[in-house]
């Protein structure tokens, strides 16, 4: 970590919304990734890392004030399956960060240029024609521009994946949690994973699609190992009032109030038709901020690794209408999970910032 306080607390205390990423696995597949393999998008990273650099340097440019990187899926346990030694294992889950962070710095570069500038253009009275030369775009072409109502906002950060062992499994146990293992196999399996992550530089750790209050509480436990660091914790949901697993969201929310170190409470992968009513479950139950990043509304199916449409689906209305809702119910930390795209975010930034 770079040790520099809680960068959540940092940011949200200057703005009112802390804009996240979308999919990375999706868009690696719409430029032609193949994912299907256990270790989903951590295979990229051993054959086409660039790809996975050049996903996060769209999600800058189209307005994220923060990124997660390539390690969901990707465990010493998995690459050592794969025939990697250990020390090869942890170089890749470092890598990870290092991709996310390059991205991140080339962009702010970038966009630090592009404001020079718009500034001299602006001193010359030409701030109509600046805007323009700088609009955004959420493609993967070199060279775009960058949403020139970034102006006013920060570095943006970089947020390390730590995936819930059910990942590891591949068999979609983290919509279902349960899985009948000890704290103490737990705490083996992640420690080394979040060892190298905060190595690694990342800023915070993303705890995302825990489906068991067991994952939880030895996640959070680890990470007092680790002073300095922070990290959100995001829950698969059964539904609006209770994670995946089937205990009440309220109760995991109060269980993590008493660990400091946990910057953020909420939920990805969940439809967002559910998303608002587990917002307002959160705001009664938690003093901390609350991070919402739903997918699309479409079902996932673990065993053909497929996504097919659900009585949720409604992507758009991430867009358009959901995240203001959640805005006022309470989120104060938004962008989307699995089948949500540059543009989503980029729609969000301009709704926003615009």
């Amino acid at each position: 970590m770079n040790g520099v306080g809680n960068p959540i607390e940092k940011l949200l205390a200057d703005y009112p919304l802390m804009i996240l990423d979308g999919a990375l696995a999706t868009e690696l597949e719409r430029h032609g990734c193949n994912l299907d393999d256990p270790l989903w998008s951590a295979r990229v990273l051993l054959e086409q890392p660039e790809m996975i650099y050049k996903v996060h340097l769209a999600y800058y440019r189209a307005g994220a004030d923060c990124s997660i990187t390539s390690s969901y899926q990707a465990t010493v346990d998995g690459f050592l399956k794969r025939g990697l030694s250990e020390q090869e294992a942890l170089a890749l889950i470092g890598k990870t960060v290092e991709l996310a962070r390059r991205a991140r710095d080339d962009f702010w570069q970038e966009w630090q240029q592009q404001a020079a500038g718009m500034a001299a253009m602006a001193a010359m009275g030409a701030m109509e024609e600046a805007s323009e030369a700088a609009g955004a775009s959420a493609g993967l072409d070199e060279g775009q521009g960058i949403d020139a109502a970034r102006a006013s906002r920060p570095r943006p950060l970089v947020a390390a994946s730590v995936g819930p062992y059910g990942a590891y499994l591949a068999d979609g146990s983290e919509y279902v949690g349960h899985y009948g293992v000890t704290d103490e196999a737990l705490e083996q399996f992640h420690r080394p994973r979040l060892a190298a992550l905060i190595a690694a530089g990342a800023d915070v750790l993303a705890m995302e699609t825990i489906p068991s209050l067991q994952e939880a509480r030895v996640l959070a436990r680890l990470l007092q190992e680790w002073p300095d660091a922070y990290a959100w914790m995001s829950f698969s949901l059964r539904d609006a009032q209770s994670i995946s697993e089937g205990t009440p969201l309220a109760e995991c929310a109060a269980e993590l109030e008493g660990y400091p170190q946990i910057a953020a409470i909420g939920l990805n992968c969940a439809p967002a038709a559910i998303t608002g009513e587990a917002v307002k479950t959160l705001r009664a139950s938690t003093s901390k901020p609350i991070i919402v990043y739903p997918n699309s509304g479409e079902v996932y199916d673990a065993q053909t690794k497929t996504w097919h449409s659900g009585e949720h689906e409604a992507c758009g209305g991430i867009v358009e209408l959901d995240a203001q809702a959640w805005y006022e119910a309470g989120a104060r930390i938004i962008g989307g999970c699995c089948r949500t795209s540059p543009e989503h975010i980029e729609a969000i930034a301009r709704r926003w910032r615009g």
